[in-house]
């Protein structure tokens, strides 16, 4: 965000035991809608982004909180380039989110 606060992402996340080892697997998955204008420069959908005032919805026991599930407004948000690095789950620091010159990146 242009504010530099953090924001909240629709997920869902399930804990199971897998029948065929007995261990208990944590998996989850981040939700994504149609992209704003914004991040359709880079691509055609985006996590669905939640406001803070939505998060005790989304994580309540509202049974079908569907109409958060909207493109988030572009307009507070800000995007820059970073690295082909993130790329990689080998990568994993903060100069990740560096911002890089276009014209110098290969």
């Amino acid at each position: 965000m242009k504010t530099g606060m953090p924001f909240g992402l629709a997920g869902l996340w399930e804990n199971w035991k897998d029948p065929a080892t007995g261990d208990w697997v944590c998996t989850f998955t981040v939700i994504t809608v149609p992209s704003n204008e914004l991040i359709m420069q880079i691509h055609d959908r985006m996590p669905a982004i939640l406001r803070p005032g939505d998060y005790d919805r989304w994580l309540g026991s509202e049974l079908d909180p569907d109409d958060l599930l909207t493109s988030f407004p572009a307009e507070p948000m800000k995007m820059w380039p970073i690295s082909k690095r993130v790329n990689s789950p080998r990568n994993d620091d903060e100069g990740l989110l560096t911002e890089i010159d276009l014209a110098l990146a290969s």
